[in-house]
């Protein structure tokens, strides 16, 4: 029989058999041996090394990794996942050197040395993997409504026609922040997104007018960093119609349209749509002038951190294998990375962008962010106006609840359930609170003890006070301690430095 026994069991036993083990005759010994290691579940030999061994049985280090720097290591990414918006492991890996760079170049971050280079050197599964109870909290699907209106009027252009497009060549379309319901005056949001680049520009649409579509249009052209070639929209009548027609042919614009009910031949600008608009915006009803306010706020800080900070996926080439599609896709890389590789943009773009990037700061824009969210919220809500407090110029405090923030579940408030109270009592007394200081410097001096080992040490320095059942009450309570000792070694000797206000920090790129 080959039972397993807890430590502690097997302690008093040994405890009881070591004495008449050392003075046991050859033949007695075996019997001692071949019992005892049927019921410890030991080999032959550790049971004679257990029996012969004099003081406490001293248990193996654990294995592997120290524990807590893994720890702040997974802390320094969470806060890094959530300073880059939540992207995925892939592009998050692309991201990371330059969103390290950016945070401690800005006073925001001061990583200790061997977390910051294992931070570096985990691969893109890795991040996923790290990351994977936090998003299991952090996310969860969504539903998205999404109403067209098709016409025939404009040239087609489908899917399979962009293969020689060039920089300035764009998507549009228009997307409603109706809620689940149509009728009435509500705000829209018209986007853009270049097809090589992934550039993307929004602006807020107060009411669906042809005029007032063409004049927005022609602001956000004003804007972009490269000149606008051609638009493809889709068969909406506030694309078709004479207006933008006009307007196009005026400035040497190209306009078409995509195939009715087949929205895949506009699938960059479906793209956007979902992880710029609705990321950013919600699915909430918004109308009014005060709505107007804020998406215009919103969007021009969103224009520079999803430009600057978010990389994308491009495809690169596809083809069919029986009946499997095979999709090959290039590097994530942002869009203003992409610009400055194109070989068909002027120098003098690429230096405007070059110092763009240098002059943002990534923290202090997703700050400014989650500032109009919050008042999005309340007018979907209908709670307060437009606008809020000005932003604090101190953001540690901010940075400081990245780390923490996956554990409130959703954290754009725009997306976010109403909160439950916080559980703050507690139910029964906590034993360890006498014993607590101690503790902590045993952990001190070793890091890396795991709650079976101080549980055991505890056991034997107070006998008879603590029992087997509160192993897991002082499991729970050494992953609190991890958590602070991590939160120290990410953020030490951080001191963080006056910010300039958030308006003057947006370059100007046209």
């Amino acid at each position: 029989m080959n039972t397993r026994m807890t430590a502690p069991a097997r302690r008093e036993l040994v405890a009881a058999l070591r004495e008449r083990y050392a003075v046991a005759t050859r033949e007695e010994k075996a019997r001692i041996l071949t019992e005892f290691a049927s019921v410890s579940g030991l080999h032959r030999k550790s049971a004679i090394r257990v029996l012969n061994a004099e003081g406490e049985i001293e248990t193996g280090k654990p294995r592997g990794r120290p524990r807590l720097y893994d720890g702040a290591i997974q802390q320094a990414l969470i806060s890094l996942w959530e300073a880059a918006d939540r992207v995925c492991g892939k592009r998050l890996k692309a991201l990371l050197p330059v969103l390290v760079s950016a945070l401690e170049r800005h006073g925001h971050l001061q990583l200790d040395a061997k977390v910051k280079n294992g931070l570096l050197a985990l691969s893109a599964s890795t991040i996923d993997r790290m990351l994977a109870p936090t998003r299991a909290v952090a996310c969860r699907p969504r539903r998205r409504p999404v109403v067209y209106h098709l016409r025939r009027k404009m040239p087609l252009r489908t899917f399979a026609e962009w293969k020689d497009a060039r920089v300035g060549e764009m998507e549009m379309d228009l997307v409603a922040h109706c809620g689940t319901n149509t009728a009435g005056s509500y705000a829209s949001t018209l986007v853009l997104t270049d097809v090589i680049s992934g550039w993307t520009e929004c602006a807020p649409v107060v009411v669906r007018s042809r005029e007032l579509i063409v004049e927005t249009v022609e602001r956000l052209r004003q804007a972009l960093p490269f000149p606008l070639l051609s638009l493809d929209t889709d068969n909406g009548v506030e694309f078709v119609n004479e207006v933008l027609v006009d307007y196009c042919a005026k400035h040497g614009i190209g306009l078409t349209r995509s195939r009715p009910h087949l929205k895949n031949d506009q699938a960059w600008i479906e793209q956007k749509n979902s992880t710029v608009v609705r990321r950013m915006v919600g699915y909430a009803r918004l109308e009014g002038i005060a709505a107007g306010q804020a998406l215009a706020r919103l969007y021009a800080t969103v224009r520079l951190f999803v430009n600057f900070f978010q990389p994308s996926f491009k495809l690169a080439e596809k083809h069919r294998e029986g009946s499997r599609m095979i999709k090959r896709y290039l590097d994530p890389a942002t869009p203003a990375a992409r610009l400055l590789e194109s070989k068909t943009l002027s120098p003098e773009i690429k230096t405007r962008l070059k110092e763009a990037t240098e002059k943002l700061d990534p923290l202090r824009l997703l700050d400014e962010i989650r500032a109009v969210q919050h008042d999005l919220a309340a007018l979907a809500k209908g709670e307060r106006a437009y606008p809020v407090t000005a932003r604090n110029a101190d953001l540690s405090e901010f940075l400081a609840s990245l780390a923490l923030a996956w554990k409130a579940g959703e954290v754009r408030p725009t997306h976010a359930e109403k909160p439950r109270p916080a559980h703050t009592w507690r139910t029964r007394e906590d034993p360890f609170e006498s014993v607590w200081a101690e503790i902590t410097g045993w952990l001190d001096a070793e890091p890396d003890q795991t709650g079976v080992e101080l549980h055991a040490r505890l056991q034997r320095t107070y006998p008879g006070k603590y029992t087997d059942g509160q192993l897991r009450t002082l499991q729970r309570r050494l992953a609190d301690w991890r958590l602070a000792a991590s939160q120290r070694l990410v953020f030490r000797d951080l001191h963080p430095a006056s910010a300039p206000d958030i308006k003057s920090n947006i370059p100007t790129l046209s």
